[in-house]
């Protein structure tokens, strides 16, 4: 007796442990990328025509000489980070990318892809600028990361930061093989050598969706010369931005550009 119940627990914990792994390879994008809605604000932008998609840019405070390209967090809207940034940071003409998907953007948001489109809105500014810096707030530290690796960039400011998305979800589910599941990477510490622009990282202490360890291995991969670190004390993943020391670091940090 007491075996046939052993054998119908081994039995539903296997067929438990399947179902939900094949839940989790069939929902993969869904759990990764939330895309918001499109919000109307007073602030102009342009379409960035891509092969395959359309990308939408808000631009905030035109016409200024330095310029900061913004990525933001996998749910997070640009049209309602908007005010904030471009209040934030009035001495500089600000960029938001819409990802594929998300507000007016068209397609279905991608690794590979969200590459290209922020390359392309890089390369479409160059030619305003003296100088630009970048901003990456969680899954969009991972897309500055890769902008700045590939690209001449004066600042660097990532905000919630992971060293890869796939370490991310492997500490979420431990008990299933992530890099077989997951085949996006957003791998910012294998680029971190490829970095030279000053880097500033800012971590919420009490982040409870990007574990600390991944946070700790991307800053132990910089050089400290070239990295500075501040902890926003009693602040979480989500609200770190409520913070006045938040904006307060970030603009010590790029001053001019």
């Amino acid at each position: 007796m007491l075996k046939r119940y052993l054998k119908l627990a081994l039995g539903t914990f296997i067929l438990g442990y399947v179902a939900i792994g094949i839940l989790l390879y069939i929902f993969k994008y869904e759990i990764l990328y939330h895309p918001t809605p499109d919000v109307q604000t007073k602030y102009g932008g342009f379409m960035l025509e891509v092969n395959d998609a359309e990308i939408y840019v808000h631009v905030l405070n035109p016409g200024h000489e330095n310029a900061i390209l913004y990525f933001g967090g996998n749910g997070e809207s640009m049209a309602g980070s908007s005010d904030y940034v471009a209040k934030q940071f009035p001495a500089f003409t600000c960029y938001l990318m819409d990802y594929r998907g998300y507000g007016k953007s068209t397609g279905k948001p991608r690794e590979k892809m969200l590459y290209s489109d922020a390359l392309k809105l890089y390369d479409t500014i160059k030619s305003k600028h003296k100088r630009i810096s970048i901003g990456g707030r969680s899954l969009g530290s991972g897309i500055a990361t890769y902008v700045a690796a590939h690209r001449n960039v004066s600042k660097l400011a990532l905000i919630t930061p992971y060293d890869s998305i796939l370490h991310v979800a492997q500490e979420r589910y431990p008990m299933y093989p992530v890099s077989f599941l997951l085949d996006e990477r957003y791998d910012s510490l294998s680029r971190v050598k490829a970095i030279k622009a000053d880097t500033l990282i800012i971590v919420a202490a009490l982040d409870q969706v990007i574990p600390k360890s991944s946070t700790q291995k991307l800053i132990e991969a910089f050089d400290p010369k070239q990295l500075k670190v501040i902890v926003i004390k009693n602040r979480g993943h989500i609200d770190i931005s409520s913070d006045i020391k938040y904006y307060k670091s970030m603009q010590d940090f790029i001053g001019e550009g």
